[in-house]
């Protein structure tokens, strides 16, 4: 099988799939028999240009989306000694952006410092908020409440109201916050 043609059958696949649809419903969409649109998706068949035009118009997709090369799975290694802190609270408040936003993703993921004897007021913003200790203990004020978190347990909140993070101890507090934006 030529590259181009194992490009077209991944694409065409994915996106079919995507949307729930049988070949069956594709053909009937697209004008296409089912059994063209099998071979091409097990890359048995390279399409015209026309046949192409014909899936795309019936899926209301550009015609390039059927020709893009599909990304490789990226892998990145983060070395929170090689990221530069946000900080607050004269240094005693540490905020390491490991996974900044992506809006396809609608997350974001941080580690924060938090120094003994201090607190961090976060003021309301959008979101679902997780925080997860990696060691410490962290108190937590959320929606008139207190939470005592110790390392290894976690927590999870709407953050669309003031929060405030607590070290009471005299140990260096360390978690991490993942933000999901849901739409």
């Amino acid at each position: 099988m030529e590259f181009i043609q194992e490009v077209i059958a991944s694409n065409l696949a994915e996106i079919r799939k995507k949307r729930g649809l049988s070949l069956d419903r594709l053909a009937e969409l697209t004008g296409v028999s089912k059994a063209m649109l099998g071979q091409i998706e097990n890359g048995k068949s390279n399409p015209t240009v026309t046949t192409l035009w014909k899936i795309a118009n019936g899926l209301h997709v550009s015609f390039s989306a059927f020709l893009k090369e599909n990304e490789k799975p990226q892998i990145e290694k983060i070395n929170i000694n090689q990221l530069t802190p946000m900080i607050d609270n004269d240094g005693n408040h540490l905020v390491y952006s490991l996974f900044p936003f992506n809006p396809e993703k609608k997350f974001e993921i941080f580690t924060v410092d938090l120094k003994p004897g201090f607190s961090h007021l976060s003021e309301k913003h959008i979101g679902e908020e997780y925080v997860l200790i990696q060691r410490g203990t962290l108190t937590l004020k959320v929606q008139g409440e207190k939470f005592v978190l110790n390392t290894d347990e976690s927590i999870k909140f709407q953050a669309n109201t003031e929060h405030i993070y607590i070290n009471n101890s005299d140990e260096l507090v360390r978690f991490y916050i993942i933000i999901f934006y849901p739409d």
